[in-house]
Order: structure tokens, then C-alpha cells, then sequence
């Protein structure tokens, strides 16, 4: 366990530099959470190529959703993803009933309000894996009760 240590507190430090670096308007906009998200899409992007360099070509877009529930999951979290849902119409939703980077924080209502920029630079973690697999996407992620969450993936068409 002593390798989590390190991606949990560089996690932290990032939120904390994105924060303290952005002022009044690029709070208020939602700069600071987008910053972290691009952040994310870049290690995504290239964390997902050392991940599939070995590995055939996926068969469909199940497949590549079911490699990011399991392998890439597993590769930055330490564990796979708790359930993988789809309409079959290009919605995913993945959920994580013990997400890592907000298992730190309390399980109070008071703390939901902190949630999206401690979820932002994941999305983009899964945003940037899905672009280099050749997927575009929207990722978003909700909290409802911590340290629960619900990553929701829309496949966008070209």
C-alpha cells in the first residue's frame, strides 16, 4: 500500500496549486476544475499508450470500456471499477463505491461541495484514455454519498 501514498499526495498537491494559483474569476468560471481536467487528459492520454502497447486491437466500444473498467482501473486506482452500466446508445456509467481521491475526505454533506475538483482531473484521466483509443467522449462524475461516485461516459458520434 505504501505505493498509493504518492499518487494520492501529488493528487492533493495539484488541487491545491490549481487553487491557490487561480483567482476570483477563475474560480467563479470553473477554470481552476477545467485546468485539472486537461491536466488529467494529458496523463490519461499517455498512460493509456505504455497500458496498450502490447495488447490487440478491441473488437468494439464495450471492449474498450470494459479494458478501462478492469486493466486501467486497476493500474491507477488499485482496484477495478465496482459496476459498469450501458444503454447500448453510447451512455456509460461507472461507479466506484470507494473512489481513492475522495476516500481522504469525510463522509460529510459538508464536503460535497469540494467533490468536483477532487474529480476533475480523473474524468480527464478517462476522458484522455477514451480519445487515445480512438473514442471521443464527454466524462462527468457525481457524488451522491461519500466516498461513492458515478463516472457517466457519453460516446459522442462523429
Amino acid at each position: 500500500m505504501a505505493d498509493e501514498a504518492p499518487l494520492q499526495l501529488l493528487h492533493s498537491e495539484l488541487i491545491q496549486y490549481i487553487s491557490k494559483s487561480a483567482d476570483a474569476e477563475d474560480t467563479e468560471n470553473g477554470r481552476n476544475i477545467s485546468k485539472l481536467e486537461s491536466l488529467g487528459c494529458r496523463v490519461g492520454q499517455g498512460l493509456i499508450e505504455k497500458l496498450t502497447k502490447d495488447s490487440p486491437r478491441f473488437k468494439d466500444e464495450l471492449d474498450i470500456m470494459k479494458f478501462i473498467c478492469k486493466d486501467f482501473w486497476i493500474c491507477v486506482f488499485k482496484k477495478q471499477i465496482d459496476n459498469l452500466r450501458t444503454n447500448h446508445q453510447g451512455v456509460y456509467v461507472l461507479q466506484d463505491n470507494n473512489f481513492r481521491f475522495l476516500s481522504n475526505l469525510s463522509a460529510g454533506k459538508q464536503f460535497l461541495d469540494h467533490a468536483p475538483k477532487y474529480l476533475a482531473f480523473s474524468c480527464g484521466l478517462v476522458r484522455g484514455a477514451l480519445s487515445n483509443l480512438g473514442v471521443r467522449s464527454i466524462v462527468t462524475a457525481e457524488v451522491s454519498v461519500m466516498p461513492s461516485c458515478k463516472f457517466q461516459v457519453l460516446v459522442q458520434k462523429v
